[in-house]
């Protein structure tokens, strides 16, 4: 399985926000979407992502003062990115060894969507209760 078939499922609708936006509007952007998680997005390139710890660890080293910075100086970058054509085991390894919970999908080069360690674990989580599901039927007509 790849994490084509997953924004396949998903959809490719993804919520970007622009570099030079305030990290203010990040928030507000976060919390209307209820997401952890916007990438940072350049001439349709992915240029970094901003998260809810992004905004924590700048908060206790900075102060409230950070609020009205732009994004791009709070952001984390470069952003880790994956193509559609990536296992999803190879994804959830990648975060796992990262410590993230969002990955940017691009393709040549231009943002096409997003998954976040939810979306891949609710999706094995369905393979594996499809599996199952298919080996009781096997095993009741044997």
């Amino acid at each position: 399985m790849t994490i084509g078939a997953i924004l396949a499922r998903k959809g490719g609708d993804v919520v970007s926000i622009d570099g030079n936006s305030s990290v203010a509007e990040a928030i507000a952007l976060l919390a209307e979407k209820r997401i952890g998680a916007v990438p940072v997005v350049d001439n349709g390139g992915v240029a970094g992502v901003f998260s809810e710890r992004d905004v924590i660890y700048c908060l206790r080293s900075d102060g409230a003062e950070m609020l009205g910075w732009p994004v791009v100086q709070v952001m984390t970058a470069p952003a880790i990115t994956v193509t559609r054509d990536v296992s999803v085991l190879a994804a959830m390894s990648q975060m796992t060894q990262r410590r993230i919970r969002h990955l940017p999908v691009v393709e040549d080069g231009r943002l096409i969507g997003i998954v976040s360690i939810g979306d891949l674990v609710k999706f094995r989580i369905d393979r594996i209760e499809e599996e199952a599901e298919a080996l009781r039927t096997y095993i009741t007509q044997v």
